[in-house]
């Protein structure tokens, strides 16, 4: 279980490099496959992962721009 929390939070990490960076914006492809990644995890993310991950789907999707 270890092995798993520290790949879900590498991905995690990662992918708030990504939001933070506005990679999104001119890679939505790239960071929409990392957040599918994540998702398949669901069932033992916490509430706040969950979250950060809809939001930054809901920003690629939609194309904003990520405010810290």
């Amino acid at each position: 279980m270890e092995t798993l929390r520290k790949k879900i939070n590498s991905r995690l990490d990662t992918l708030q490099n990504y939001m933070e960076s506005n990679y999104h914006l001119e890679h939505p492809e790239t960071v929409m496959e990392l957040t599918l990644q994540i998702s398949k995890f669901w069932s033992v993310l916490s509430e706040e992962d969950r979250e950060y991950v809809q939001c930054a789907q809901d920003a690629i999707e939609e194309k904003w721009k990520w405010g810290v």
